[in-house]
């Protein structure tokens, strides 16, 4: 859920213009594909008038372009600007970024970190191999915890109520016909990374790839990320590659974990 899903009622402070425009910005999460200004209205559940106005109000801050020929728009390249922000100012990434590509070294398969963010984690590194594909090789994709190596191993690190309350909230709809959608076998999965100090997924993310994932934990004991390796299971069965990544990812995980007692804010 965006945080633009919150309500709009009830806060002094919350600016519901603001809101609004967000939603629109947020449409294009739903598609691939420029979008009409009708279909926008659509997806926001904004009416035409606010749809246009938002619309047009964007498109002249760059935020949106627009096809002369269509009339449809898609994303405009001031988004990316505020994602290279993002990056630039995170020092957790700053400091995991090498230590990514030499795990990606030593273990010559895709190795990833991703942010926590309630019910689901986000890319932000992504070292990549020679076999790569599209949506595998992109930062900034948001893939949920119950079903994923690092979003389990990130729940191993959390009150049992709180796991509870992340699963009771997620949308636990399958991502392939191996992805585990039972609360009961997920909250098993769950304990079995607590004791194992990572999680393990085959194939319920995407079809022919095994991943392992190990939390990074910040100076008040709060998961906050999580290092992944992702290999093929044509390449690696379950127990050899248990093996030989389990240690590569737990130790690259708590070296980054050990650096967040010594990370203060940046003040210019």
């Amino acid at each position: 859920m965006s945080n633009t899903d919150v309500s709009e009622r009830g806060d002094p402070l919350h600016v519901a213009s603001v809101a609004k425009a967000f939603r629109v910005l947020e449409a294009f999460g739903q598609t691939i594909t420029d979008l009409s200004l009708m279909e926008i209205a659509d997806l926001t559940g904004l009416d035409k008038s606010a749809t246009q106005r938002f619309t047009h109000t964007l498109w002249q801050l760059g935020y949106l372009e627009k096809d002369e020929r269509t009339r449809r728009f898609r994303l405009g390249k001031p988004v990316l600007d505020l994602s290279f922000y993002y990056l630039r100012s995170n020092a957790l990434i700053e400091l995991a970024t090498p230590a990514l590509v030499d795990l990606r070294n030593s273990c010559g398969e895709r190795a990833n970190l991703s942010l926590y963010d309630d019910t689901t984690t986000i890319y932000v590194i992504r070292q990549q191999t020679k076999r790569e594909y599209f949506d595998g090789s992109l930062i900034g994709r948001r893939i949920p915890v119950f079903c994923t190596s690092g979003g389990r191993a990130i729940l191993a690190q959390l009150p049992s109520h709180e796991v509870s309350s992340i699963l009771s909230r997620s949308d636990l709809r399958a991502k392939t016909a191996k992805t585990i959608t039972d609360p009961e076998t997920i909250m098993r999965k769950v304990e079995e990374a607590a004791e194992q100090g990572y999680g393990l997924a085959v194939e319920e993310m995407v079809l022919g790839e095994i991943t392992i994932g190990a939390a990074v934990i910040d100076a008040n004991g709060r998961p906050i990320a999580a290092v992944h390796i992702a290999a093929s299971t044509g390449d690696w069965g379950v127990d050899a590659f248990r093996e030989r990544f389990a240690p590569l990812v737990i130790e690259t995980a708590q070296s980054l974990s050990r650096s967040q007692r010594h990370i203060t804010h940046r003040v210019r």
